[in-house]
Parts: C-alpha cells; sequence; structure tokens
C-alpha cells in the first residue's frame, strides 16, 4: 500500500511504454483529480481519532497505551490500485504494474500519551506506523476541558465538556508530505459501577483540514533522462560548446532532452472533513480499555477543498465510490 503516484497520469498510455519508458515527444501530465481522491483517502486514515473522554486526567496524572484505528476505504477505484504499489512477483522479484486487491481498511496502531497539567488542561503525543507501508504517523494533541469534575448538586448533573486541537503527519515516504489538522468538541459522562469501575460514554464533533503535498515524481521510472539525454551540463554563458543561457539541458550528439518534462509534481491538496464520534471507555483501577467509531457528516466526494470552496470529486463519482469513510478504534492503557 505504499503510494506509487508515478501511475497517475491523465494521459499513462501514450506518455509512456509497458516497461515505464518515456514516449519521445509525449508529456506525462499528473491526473491531479486522482492526488486528490487518495490524499483523501490516507487523510482520513492517519487523521487524529480524539479517542478520549472529556474528563481529563488531571494534575499530574497521565495514560500511557495503545491504539488500533481502522478506516474504510474506496478500494475498488482506480486511483487507489494505480496509485500504490501492490506485490512484487514473489518468484521474479518483478514489481507489480498496479494493486490489484488493495485491502478494505487502512491500519494505523499507535503508542499514545496523556499528560495532565491541573486547570483543564491536558496534552498528548501519538507515534504509529502504518501495516504494509513504509509509512509513520506522529502528532500531539491539546485539550482544554472547560467543564469537568462536578459531582453534587445540580452541576452534577451535566455531562463534562472539553475542546481539542490535534495534528497528525507522517514520514517514510518521499513521494507525499500528509498532515491532517483536527479541531474537535466532546461531551462525556462517566458512571461508577460497584465503586470499583468507572464506565464513560461520549459524543463528539471533529472538523479535519488535510493538507496533502506530493513530492518531485518522476513519472517515465523505466528511463534515466540523463542517459537519453547524454547529458554534458546546463545551457549557460561562459560554459564552452554550451549554446543559449536558458540553464536547460545540453545533450550529447543523438540525445534528447525530452524526458526531464516528465519530472513533475501534482497540485497541493488542501481539503475540509467533518466527522461524528461516539465512544465508551471503562477503567478498573489502573487498566483502560475503549472504542470508538467515526462516521462521516457528509459524503466524502462532497469533501471540501479550500481553494475552490465546494469541489466535487467527480474522480470518486466515476469510480463508483461516492463513499463515506467509516472509522473505528481500539484503546487498552494504563491510567495513573
Amino acid at each position: 500500500m505504499d503510494f506509487a503516484l508515478e501511475r497517475l497520469a491523465e494521459n499513462g498510455d501514450t506518455c509512456r511504454t509497458e516497461d515505464g519508458a518515456s514516449v519521445p515527444g509525449q508529456t506525462c501530465i499528473p491526473d491531479n483529480d486522482a492526488f486528490v481522491s487518495i490524499i483523501n483517502q490516507f487523510g482520513m486514515a492517519v487523521a487524529p481519532t480524539s479517542m478520549y473522554p472529556a474528563r481529563t486526567t488531571g494534575y499530574g496524572g497521565f495514560e500511557i497505551g495503545v491504539e488500533g484505528a481502522f478506516t474504510t476505504i474506496n478500494n475498488d477505484a482506480d486511483y487507489m490500485k494505480q496509485g500504490t504499489r501492490g506485490q512484487s512477483d514473489s518468484t521474479t522479484g518483478v514489481a507489480a504494474s498496479s494493486n490489484e486487491n488493495p485491502p478494505p481498511l487502512l491500519q494505523l496502531y499507535s503508542v499514545r500519551l496523556r499528560k495532565g497539567f491541573g486547570y483543564g488542561v491536558e496534552t498528548g503525543l501519538a507515534f504509529g506506523f502504518m501495516p504494509k507501508t513504509s509509512i509513520i504517523s506522529g502528532g500531539l494533541d491539546l485539550r482544554i476541558a472547560i467543564f469537568e469534575g462536578f459531582r453534587d448538586g445540580i452541576p452534577g448533573y451535566f455531562p463534562d465538556i472539553a475542546v481539542a486541537g490535534s495534528v497528525r503527519t507522517i514520514t517514510g515516504t518521499p513521494q507525499v508530505q500528509l498532515t491532517v489538522v483536527g479541531i474537535s468538541g466532546v461531551l462525556s459522562k462517566p458512571i461508577t459501577i460497584a465503586e470499583t469501575g468507572v464506565l464513560t460514554p461520549w459524543v463528539g464533533y471533529q472538523h479535519l483540514f488535510i493538507y496533502g503535498d506530493s513530492g518531485v515524481i518522476d513519472f517515465t521510472p523505466g528511463e534515466s533522462a540523463l542517459q537519453s539525454c547524454g547529458f554534458v551540463g546546463p545551457s549557460i554563458p561562459g560554459t564552452p560548446g554550451r549554446d543559449g543561457d536558458d540553464g536547460s539541458p545540453t545533450c550529447s550528439e543523438g540525445g534528447t532532452a525530452h524526458d526531464f518534462n516528465n519530472t513533475r509534481t501534482f497540485d497541493p491538496v488542501r481539503l475540509m472533513r467533518q466527522r461524528l464520534l461516539f465512544g465508551l471507555n471503562y477503567r478498573y483501577e489502573i487498566l483502560t480499555v475503549g472504542g470508538q467509531v467515526m462516521a462521516d457528516v457528509f459524503n466524502s466526494a462532497r469533501a471540501i477543498n479550500s481553494d475552490s470552496e465546494a469541489e466535487i470529486f467527480d474522480a470518486e463519482k466515476d469510480a463508483g465510490g461516492n463513499i463515506s469513510n467509516f472509522a473505528f478504534s481500539l484503546f487498552v492503557g494504563a491510567h495513573f
């Protein structure tokens, strides 16, 4: 499931040969719609889950544990099959030309730490990895409980309330820079069970901002632009044998510079997504376990592009996707 963005060219059948070499006179055009869609899917998979009840750990308290997040993706879409690496042939080691069987879920496993500082302030750290990829994720959370801890009197009937800001980013792949920022609000109410355990249900809302940028992509990986050109240097004044002054590559006799045009980047992606959170946590002494489901408020094909206000993902609809990303997460840890 690693990225293979070099396959996402609008004219891929005509700009390169089957072995990945460039076609003279043809320039590969990045398929920006497909890039938007694949960033949309992976962005939701690495987004902060905000899997916390509204009540903080309190002054001096902290919590450490392991979380698994599982997000549905449009695995039947062509952009997902072409834009992810797939498995190499186990016998010959030849790389796959496409990923014919992407999984229906993207998984992310993280180690998570929460630390309270009093006055309703709490910070959190998360470090994780995505199986079947080289993606490593990391990020932090900052939460403020604006109403928490009341047990008696009229305030004791009200739920705890907290707001949070979170960020997650990835490393491990040179093809994509992906960062997701989340702003969330949560209502929860702890319920004491037999004076030994605490059951805490919560409901929340989360607004996500997805920032995706591509690295420099060689759309014809089967050919070296330097070799096909027979590169002898840039066209700059004062260099013997270099005509012109625009800095373009100068090729040896019989060479051609056309493949230099096939190293490109995709347009930056700026998306906003919204989802509802429903969670349940149980704590017994120091042991704590929990689960949460996350459901889109709007269909993923109606995600808002901040550059164009309300861009509809035609690529999603053409692929038969037009789906929402449903996600759930599980957590187990220790609360001190």
